[in-house]
């Protein structure tokens, strides 16, 4: 099985064209996950950090996806995050596995599986898979592909999860490379530096003299020109592009 499971890796990465770490672009990365959504038969693709505990939006964790932004917007809208089963299975496991809208929201508790059911069903991403990734920094994601034809097979399947690690370290890679070109202004940085030392927005108001509201504006501001998704990888980020001292 071992022995198999190497050849399908392989075949895989023939297939996706480049070895790690040198597939062009995040548009030839996009095109490239598009070629391979069509190839199986499957509408549309989501690579994903996978989202933290703490995590209020699920927008703010997709790293790139095909999704409609209607579809990401109306799931954020309806605080779908909060009790998937989907996102805590991938919190607690790194296998692969399928899912069905209708059967997997049913295990939700929190009164709102039609709703979730009813939302991948209107955007043709009924049945599908997940395959959780992670890069050598031990940065956790997942590679997830969606549509209406039946289940994959095992060996689409093995496929699949032998390009989800290859994929998701590229994307990270490219991202954190087109971090470096950032431009923070006085403030941001200020902010930032205060959240590395782990100060507070209340804390940082009364040392800089601003509104609670104004520090978040610059944090969230600088979190978004940094393509990060929390303060916390904000402060990352910005270290490793030399944005901080």
């Amino acid at each position: 099985m071992a022995d198999r499971f190497h050849t399908i890796s392989a075949q895989s990465q023939t297939r996706w064209g480049r070895a790690p770490l040198d597939m062009g672009s995040q548009d030839d990365v996009a095109e490239k996950l598009e070629g391979l959504a069509r190839r199986f038969g499957l509408r549309g693709y989501l690579l994903i950090n996978v989202p933290s505990e703490t995590s209020t939006d699920f927008s703010s964790n997709v790293l790139m996806t095909s999704w409609p932004d209607e579809m990401l917007k109306t799931y954020d809208h309806a605080g779908l995050i909060f009790g998937s089963p989907v996102i805590e299975r991938l919190r607690q496991s790194t296998n692969p596995f399928t899912y069905d809208a209708d059967g997997t929201n049913r295990r939700r508790t929190d009164g709102k599986a039609a709703i979730a059911a009813s939302l991948f069903e209107k955007h043709g991403m009924m049945r599908g898979a997940y395959f959780p990734a992670h890069n050598s920094a031990g940065l956790r994601g997942a590679l997830a592909f969606g549509g209406t034809r039946e289940a994959l097979n095992p060996r689409e399947m093995a496929e699949l999860n032998a390009m989800a690690n290859l994929i998701f370290t590229e994307v990270v890679e490219l991202k954190a490379a087109a971090g470096q070109n950032v431009t923070l202004s006085r403030r941001e940085v200020e902010c930032l530096s205060w959240a590395s030392a782990g100060k507070t927005s209340v804390e940082m108001s009364e040392i800089l003299g601003l509104s609670e509201y104004t520090v978040n504006h610059y944090l969230n501001r600088a979190t978004r020109k940094l393509d990060a998704v929390n303060r916390v990888q904000a402060v990352a980020k910005a270290i490793r592009a030399g944005l901080l001292n």
